[in-house]
């Protein structure tokens, strides 16, 4: 029997141009758990051009990239409940 699951992962970008910087928070939803939640930030260079989508492509790479540390750490925490003993996951 084949079980299928959506999960929904939610961006949020926030750009400050005072600051050259742009910050994006990406959040997991799932039926089975508490929301977990990646952060990412982009700085722009004084001498770079303003490209906004720049910042947040690495915005958000960087905020999924935490993400997944995030979901990697609650995983081994779940692992750790069932066996009784330290776990380490290889990313």
């Amino acid at each position: 029997m084949m079980h299928t699951r959506t999960w929904t992962v939610e961006i949020t970008i926030d750009e400050h141009e005072e600051e050259r910087r742009t910050h994006a928070v990406a959040v997991l939803r799932t039926e089975a758990r508490p929301q977990v939640r990646g952060e990412g930030t982009a700085h722009r260079a004084p001498r770079d051009r303003e490209v906004p989508e720049i910042g947040d492509e690495l915005a958000t790479a960087r905020a999924l990239a935490d993400l997944a540390y995030q979901l990697l750490d609650v995983t081994a925490a779940d692992i750790e409940a069932v066996v009784h003993r330290p776990v380490f996951l290889d990313s």
